[in-house]
């Protein structure tokens, strides 16, 4: 009878162990990403005819976004990995706020965003329950880059001084950064292969609007600092190698 009870508890301990996510082990995930940004803008300033003139009052909003997301996770030990996060880009609108609210949406564009993170695991490799605390890095640039109609032909430059004398076909440029991020979220182990990866990251992230009209004065320059500053909500499927 005792043989039996140890044989059981030793099956036990071995199939409690065959869920450990331990030092050499890779983790790929398959999962959702939505991106929930904390912004604020800086009002529009516009250089035209030689001078620069801040409007104030004007501003704009950047709205959620949803996106599939993959993720690769290779344990240095026990606890210490390093998870590299990639994805289709989400696709940001951007809508007019303040004395822009009346143009409605402004445009839309792609986010590339990947990402490195060092995360450490806590309890012992073979815990099903594995929550974490990470920190590192993205780089961000965006394509795709759209304007809505009342902005591509420059009308929101139109004033009681000029007319429409300083509106014309306009395009828009996102600036590129690099961002911190940190993280913290948990892994629950299902089996020796399969697990569930829940987290919530923050990205401290700023881009430079800049709009270029070609007016019939020449060309005129219109730009603003966004904060995007998401934060970042994953669910994913977990497989280990």
């Amino acid at each position: 009878m005792q043989k039996r009870v140890f044989g059981v508890a030793a099956a036990l301990l071995v199939s409690t162990a065959a869920q450990a996510q331990s030092a050499g082990d890779f983790v790929a995930g398959f999962g959702w990403f939505h991106l929930a940004p904390q912004d604020s803008s800086e009002p529009l300033t516009v250089n035209a005819l030689g001078t620069s003139v801040t409007k104030t009052g004007t501003g704009a909003s950047v709205g959620d976004a949803d996106t599939f997301g993959l993720t690769g996770t290779y344990f240095f030990t026990d606890h210490i990995a390093t998870t590299a996060v990639l994805g289709a880009p989400p696709k940001f609108h951007l809508t007019g706020t303040g004395s822009l609210a009346a143009l409605g949406e402004i445009g839309s564009a792609y986010e590339w965003s990947p990402t490195l993170l060092l995360k450490y695991y806590f309890n012992d490799a073979q815990s099903r329950f594995r929550p974490y605390l990470g920190a590192g890095a993205s780089y961000v640039w965006y394509s795709g880059v759209k304007l809505d109609p009342a902005v591509s032909s420059g009308s929101f430059l139109y004033s009681q001084t000029y007319g429409t004398a300083l509106t014309g076909p306009t395009t828009a440029k996102l600036s590129s950064s690099f961002a911190p991020v940190i993280n913290a979220g948990f892994a629950y182990n299902i089996d020796k292969h399969w697990s569930v990866d829940v987290s919530l990251s923050y990205m401290w992230l700023s881009t430079r609007a800049t709009l270029t009209t070609q007016s019939q004065f020449g060309t005129v320059t219109s730009s603003t600092k966004l904060k995007v500053d998401p934060i970042i909500s994953y669910v994913s499927i977990g497989y280990r190698f």
